[in-house]
């Protein structure tokens, strides 16, 4: 039975990065998931109250954000959905691997052409505005409809739970809380400490 869900992400975050990693590796490992993969910005979520949203007031460039990779991320799974999770997993690991600024589109070019896509393509779509409404749509969506407000948040039907798996490669770990995306009799499960 196929299991459908929601993940979402910004590539700013390791936590993330840890969970989107797990999944992309369930996935080629065939795993039965049907997933979509939602947008959250988290510069956006950070903006003072009155702020112009990112998608209004260009910090698309704008350093730190992560907001451009974002724009990427939708141009390839919108357009080139074939490339979409090869892209996905190399701008994470860009990202926390090597430190790379995700708002430089030389290093976005880098990645898209490491994953076998044409990074002038990928430009001309997010050129378009086409990757920035949809930013703007989903993420908008995300807060309205299941109250987002970080990543990863996986959503199945009406619930929405947000996570954080604190180490990578735990495939055990993102079984345990698909299974559990049923279990509303329980709203918050969190350790006061962490021992590390």
């Amino acid at each position: 039975m196929t299991t459908t869900f929601t993940i979402t992400y910004d590539y700013l975050c390791p936590f993330a990065r840890n969970a989107n990693e797990i999944l992309l590796d369930e996935l080629s490992a065939g795993a039965d998931y049907e997933v979509t993969f939602a947008p959250f910005s988290l510069h956006q979520n950070s903006l003072p109250d009155g702020a112009p949203p990112v998608w209004e007031d260009g910090s698309a460039t704008t350093t730190g954000s992560g907001v451009l990779a974002i724009l990427w991320s939708l141009a390839v799974r919108d357009r080139f959905p074939d490339h979409f999770h090869a892209f996905h997993r190399s701008v994470f690991a860009a990202r926390h691997d090597e430190g790379a600024h995700l708002n430089d589109d030389a290093v976005l070019g880098r990645i898209a052409s490491g994953v076998g896509l044409d990074a002038d393509a990928i430009r001309t779509v997010v050129d378009s505005g086409e990757p920035m409404a949809s930013l703007e749509a989903e993420h908008t969506a995300l807060v309205r409809d299941h109250a987002v407000f970080g990543v990863p948040t996986f959503i199945a039907g009406d619930e929405a739970v947000f996570v954080r798996f604190m180490e990578r490669n735990r495939p055990d770990d993102l079984r345990r809380v698909i299974e559990m995306l049923d279990w509303v009799t329980i709203n918050e499960f969190k350790r006061t400490s962490i021992s590390r």
